[in-house]
Order: structure tokens, then sequence, then C-alpha cells
């Protein structure tokens, strides 16, 4: 995904939907801010991001979403704005226990 660029606008919408780190910082990881702007973002952000972001490079945004960050219900919402419908399945974080082995019953 191409970078977004910094301006006046974008930094106000990363000052929105990433409240608690710089806009530049935010911007930097175009994936991550746009999992974000997806859970977080207005209509009037989103149409300043969508001046930069392609319809190909939000569907890679869903398909590269770090776990954690979109909702449910955005999750479902984006994917059909795409006409991604049934959604694939939320990005999950990995736990580390889940892939040890069982505890052996006595």
């Amino acid at each position: 995904m191409r970078p977004i660029p910094t301006t006046p606008e974008t930094e106000a919408v990363a000052r929105r939907v990433i409240w608690f780190e710089e806009p530049v910082q935010a911007l930097s990881d175009p994936i991550r801010f746009m999992a974000y702007a997806m859970t977080y973002a207005t209509h009037e952000d989103m149409k300043i991001i969508r001046r930069y972001v392609s319809d190909d490079e939000f569907i890679e945004a869903l398909d590269k979403a770090p776990p954690g960050i979109i909702d449910p219900r955005s999750w479902a919402y984006w994917n059909s704005k795409f006409g991604r419908y049934p959604p694939p399945p939320l990005p999950l974080r990995s736990n580390s226990r889940s892939n040890a082995p069982a505890p052996v019953a006595n």
C-alpha cells in the first residue's frame, strides 16, 4: 500500500482516529492507520482518506489488518462495502498458550 501523505487534513484525521500518538507516526504505517480509520473515522474523515486510498489499497488494508483493532461490526461493514459477503474471518490475535499442548489429565 502506498503511503498516505501527511497534509493538514490527513494529520487532523490521524489525530482523531489514533489519538494516542502523533499524526506523523500514525500515518507512517498505512495498513495500521486504515484499520483504526475503519473503526473510528467519521464519514467526513473517510472522504478525506479516500482521496489518497484506492479501492485496491482499501482491500489490501482489510486483508492485512492487524488483529485487535477493527471491531466485528466495522469488519462486516467494510467488507460488505467491497462485495465481500460473508466477510472473511476477523483477524485475531495469536495466543502463544493456544499453541502449547493441552495438559494431560490424570
